[in-house]
Parts: C-alpha cells; structure tokens; sequence
C-alpha cells in the first residue's frame, strides 16, 4: 500500500498547477478539481493509515547531491504524520467543499482553490518529510502559501499589510529553524531523521549546551509558525484573508506546525531540561496572553484568532513537558482541528449573512435567524471551554493535570496557569456568543457600507453540511481518542509511551477546579454582558485591564520597542556610516585628486620657457640634495 504514498503530495500539487496553469478556461469548474483533488489525498491518506503498521520510509527520488553528501525527498509514514495527513486532508477538504459557497462570487474563486491546493501539498510535504531538509521545503512552502491566501483580497490594503506582517515575522522565526539544521547537520553529519536522532544521545553526552541550543532554535521556529509569545502578533492580523483561509490555517494546519516540529524533535528535546523548560514557559505565557487578548475585541474573528493563540499555547505547555505529555498535545491539536474550524465557519456564516460586517457590537439576536450555524458554533464553543465530556473536557484537562503533575514549584505554576487560562476562555468565548447570537438584534438599526440593510439569512448547505461535519467532531472527537489512551498509546512509537503523572492532589479536585472556573467564567461573561445593553460604538474609557487587552497585550508594542526600533536605528546608523564614512572617504580622494589635478593642470600651460625653468630648478634641487647628503 505503501507504493501509493507519493499521491498525497502529487494529488494537490497537480491541482494546483492545473487550476494555476488552466488559466481563464477552468473558472466554471476549477473550484471542483481544488476540492477532488484534496478528497482524493485524504481517501489515500485513510488507506495509508488503515494498513500502517510501524514506521516506514518511502523513498521518492534523490534531491541533492554534492560530494559525498547525499540527501533524498523520501516520505516518513508513522502513526505521528499519519495523523497529521488525516487532519489536514480531512479537516482541509471540508474546509474546500464549504469554500464552494463562500467565494461563490469572487471573481478569483479559481485562483483562490489553487493557492488552498498548494497550501495542502506545502503542509503534508511538512509532516511527510524524512528529513529537516524537506521539512524545511515544506516550512516554506506553507510560508508562501499562507502569504498569497491571507493576502488574497490584495486590493484591500489591510489584507496586503497583513500578508506582508505575516510573511516577515514568519521569517524571523524561519532564521532559528534554519540556523538549527545547519547546527544539527555540523553535528551529526545527516540531516535524516533516524539518523540525526540515533546521534543526539552522544551529542548530548559530549556538549549538552549544544543540544540545548538546537532546541531553543528549533523552538524559535515553532513560535514563528504556530504564532507564539514574542512572534505571536501576525496571527490576529491574519484574519485579513478569506474566512476558509482562518479556517484552514488557525485549526488544523499552518498554526500547527510548531507542535508539530516540536513532538517530531522529542529525541532532542528529552535531552535537554532547560530547553523543555522554556518551551513550556513560552507555552505558559502563551496561553494567558492569548486569553487576556480576546476578552477585548470586538472582531468576531479577532477572538477566535486569539483564541488559537491560547489552545496552541496549551499545546506547547504540553509537549514541553516531555515524555507522556506529547501525546495529550497532539490530542489537543486534534480536537482543536474540529471545534476550532467549526467555530471559524460559523464565524464566516455569520459574516455571510451580515455583509462581511465582523463587528459582534453590531449583531445580537442572530440564533432564529441562523439557527444551524447558532447551533455548530454553540457545539464549537462548548467543547473549547471543556464542557463536560465534550472534545476540549477530555484534551485540554489532561493538559491540565499534567501540568500540574511536573512536579515542585514548576508544576504549581504551570497549572496554575493552564486553570486561569481555562476560565478566562470560558469568559470570553461566552461573551462571543452573548454579543452575536443573543440580546437584542442590533443590526435592525444599522445600515451596511453601502447603504443597504442587513437581511440576515442562513448559508447554503453546501458551507454548512462541512459545519455540521466539525460540530459532531467537537461533540465526540475528544471521548474517542481519550478512551482506554487510545490516541496517545497509537502515537507512542513516534513520540514515547504516555505515564500518568503523579499529582499533588486528586485528580477528581483538579477536575471540580476546572470546572468551576469554567462556570465562574460563564457567570461573570453573562453578568458583565448578557444583562446589559450592548452598546453598538465601543466605550472610549476603559479600566487599564482592558485598554491592555485591546492593545493585544502590548504585542506589537513590545516588539516595535526591541526589534523594530533598534533595527531602524541599526539601519540609519549604517546609512550614515556608509554615506558619511564609506562614501565620504571615496569622495575625499577623488576630490583631493581632483584638486591635485586641477593644480598640476597649471604646470601644463605650453609654454618652453616655463618647462626649461622647471628642469633647471628641479636640477638645483636635486644637486642641493646630493651636496647635503655629502657633507652632513
């Protein structure tokens, strides 16, 4: 079975260059071969991960060759990227069908399919790859990918500064990944997986900081993908692009990425404390940066945005918590796939039906108008609070006990966290929607840019048979894979066998604790919003808590201050130091020969008499010198 592997890359990538290629000719039909061309990757991927057994290597070609130095573009097929393949074929072929209906009428809806193909093929070479190396092509080609998706509607200024935000601190964290592999290859002499990770041990044992050092890079990287505390400010921007695209990078793909780079480096980063220990640090702050955030905003998307910021960075709290903690990551990742892209529709069914508008302050009373998208996003909202025995109640609490089960002062702290960030998304995921689906239709009084008047309808089915598909994912993913460890003990050959962790106190007490921050947080949203009159124009004066979280928690402002800052200073510095150093000695000798020229000019005036005189003079010189020289 293994000798139809090379289709899950070859599927999407042919419909890519078909639609690209095709041109004009295929807008009628171009939005079905994106669509097969995806369904027909995922029904190879379930064939694959039906007759798996073990990890096996397909090789595909020889890529580079100089030397002695050998790499090959070969697939990884184990039960760790077998389980991406089906996330990303699954959850990006309903994502595809329910695009048919959102880009109905954009005249681009070709092209638009195309980029969505490409994105596909760039992410399955990704967890495909045997090697940091095709890894890497993989890294970048989701890197361009999700450029030209977030940048569609390019005539739109916002959404071209957000491509180009995206793409550019996406490289800043690309510079850490890259400087990792060639600190891995330096090594340990390969960049193939099996081989690097056989080799790791003895690194280790001879330079520890070395080890630690690769994974702090390799960890760079992943912040920069998956959106992380200090490169997390580009994901919000992203919400620019087509709400598919949301979809499709915030819940099941791109934004994954880090997590998933993280748990295929296990080998590595089991040999290094410290460097497990800022990851779940970044993890940590994360997840509280990402919840603070999103009580504030007033952009449906925005807080869905910001929300995945807060559930990857659970997810990172959870793979750097090591061995038996990689597992109850992916399952997380997994569950996130379905409630998050469910919830991301819903959003784009609810804009569908208000003319674009993402304003929740200028919704309300939406649940008789749409009652099937009311009901994904309520399936959507209860499993990521961790209603009980509901997708995020089976995935995000075991990364809560977990947390706490690291053990001292290090375990208090992190669960510590991981509950507050519990109850804080239970706050303002009840406030989206309060504010949408709930109170008083506000859009009655209101008119939409143009002038016209919102007429709110329910979508077509087909955007909302996919929705309903992810509802029942959020409902039931979570209980499936959790009973008897069924996911984490499948995933144990790729990333280590699970181990309940040894808790300071019962689990059934974290359980409760939970739970009541989780009801704390639904009260205080219905006091602080459900019994009040949403106000359509956000309050200008706001307590300082809330002028923080309007600010994305000082994102953009942190980074300006230590990176963007200093690099213009840098780069004026430099400007200055060519133009009046560099350039200012360059232009001194051609002046000061220039001068010297137009001097000596003046001894060339052509007549005899004035040359006769100059030798004459330059001959008495030269005698004086010889006499001085003689005699002194």
């Amino acid at each position: 079975m293994t000798s139809i592997a090379w289709l899950l890359l070859a599927l999407p990538i042919a419909g890519a260059l078909i639609l690209l290629i095709g041109g004009r000719a295929l807008d009628k039909i171009g939005h079905l071969i994106g669509c097969v061309a995806v369904l027909a990757a995922f029904v190879v991927g379930l064939l694959l991960f039906l007759d798996s057994s073990g990890s096996t290597h397909v090789q595909l070609f020889d890529w580079i060759g100089v030397a002695d130095l050998r790499i090959g573009l070969g697939l990884h097929l184990d039960p760790l990227s077998l389980t991406f393949v089906l996330l990303i074929t699954g959850v990006g072929s309903l994502i595809h069908i329910y695009s048919i209906g959102y880009m109905a009428h954009d005249g681009e809806r070709r092209k638009f399919f195309a980029y969505m193909n490409l994105f596909v093929a760039a992410m399955l070479l990704l967890v495909l790859g045997d090697s940091f190396v095709s890894l890497y092509a993989g890294w970048e080609g989701v890197g361009v990918a999700s450029y030209l998706l977030i940048g569609f509607w390019s005539d739109r200024r916002s959404a071209a500064t957000a491509a180009k935000k995206a793409f550019i601190m996406n490289r800043v964290g690309d510079v850490g990944l890259v400087l990792a592999i060639l600190l891995i290859f330096k090594e340990t002499g390969s960049t193939d997986f099996d081989k690097v990770f056989a080799a790791m041990p003895e690194v280790a044992a001879n330079s520890p900081g070395t080890v630690t050092a690769i994974g702090l890079l390799l960890l760079l990287g992943a912040c920069g993908k998956s959106g992380q505390v200090p490169l997390q400010a580009w994901l919000p921007d992203a919400m620019e692009g087509p709400t598919p695209v949301s979809a499709l990078i915030h819940a099941a793909t791109m934004v994954t990425a880090g997590v998933y780079l993280i748990a295929r480096c296990s080998d590595i980063f089991n040999l290094t404390p410290d460097g497990q220990l800022v990851v779940c640090i970044v993890g940590a702050v994360t997840l509280l940066v990402g919840c603070i955030a999103g009580c504030a905003k007033d952009d449906i998307k925005k807080v869905l945005a910001y929300s995945t910021v807060s559930q990857i960075g659970y997810m990172f709290l959870a793979v750097g918590l090591g061995t038996g903690a990689y597992g109850l990551a992916i399952m997380h990742l997994l569950t996130h796939g379905f409630f998050k892209a469910a919830l991301f529709l819903g959003a784009g069914s609810v804009m569908h039906a208000m003319n674009d508008d993402v304003d929740m302050r200028r919704m309300g009373g939406l649940a008789r108008r749409l009652p099937i998208t009311f009901a994904v996003m309520t399936c959507g909202y209860l499993a990521i609070i961790g209603f009980p025995f509901l997708s995020g109640y089976f995935s995000k609490d075991l990364i809560i006990e977990a947390a706490f089960g690291a053990g001292g002062a290090k375990g208090w702290i992190f669960g510590l966290a991981a509950l507050i960030g519990a109850g804080i998304t239970a706050f303002y995921m009840t406030r989206l929607m309060i504010m949408t689906f709930l109170g008083d239709p506000r859009w009655k009084q209101l008119r939409s840019a143009d002038g016209r008047e919102y007429h709110p309808h329910e979508s077509p089915a087909v955007m909302t048979v996919p929705m309903i598909l992810l509802a029942i994912g959020a409902l039931g993913a979570g209980g499936y894979l959790a009973v008897g460890h069924r996911l984490v003990d499948y995933l144990a050959p790729s990333v280590g066998s699970f181990h309940e962790p040894e808790l300071p106190m019962p689990t059934v007490v974290i359980t409760l604790l939970t739970l009541l921050l989780v009801a704390l947080g639904v009260l205080i949203a219905w006091l602080y919003v459900g019994r009040r009159p949403v106000p359509v124009i956000a309050p200008a004066r706001v307590n300082p808590v809330v002028a923080l979280a309007r600010a994305d928690v000082g994102g953009d402002a942190i980074n300006e201050a230590l990176f963007a800052r200093p690099g213009i200073w840098a780069t004026r510095m430099a400007v200055f130091a060519d133009g009046r150093g560099v350039d200012g000695a360059v232009n001194g000798v051609a002046a000061g020969l220039g001068g010297l020229s137009g001097i000596w000019r003046r001894w060339q005036n052509g007549y005899v008499r004035s040359y006769a005189l100059s030798m004459m003079a330059g001959t008495l010189l030269l005698v004086l010198a010889l006499l001085v020289v003689r005699y002194a």
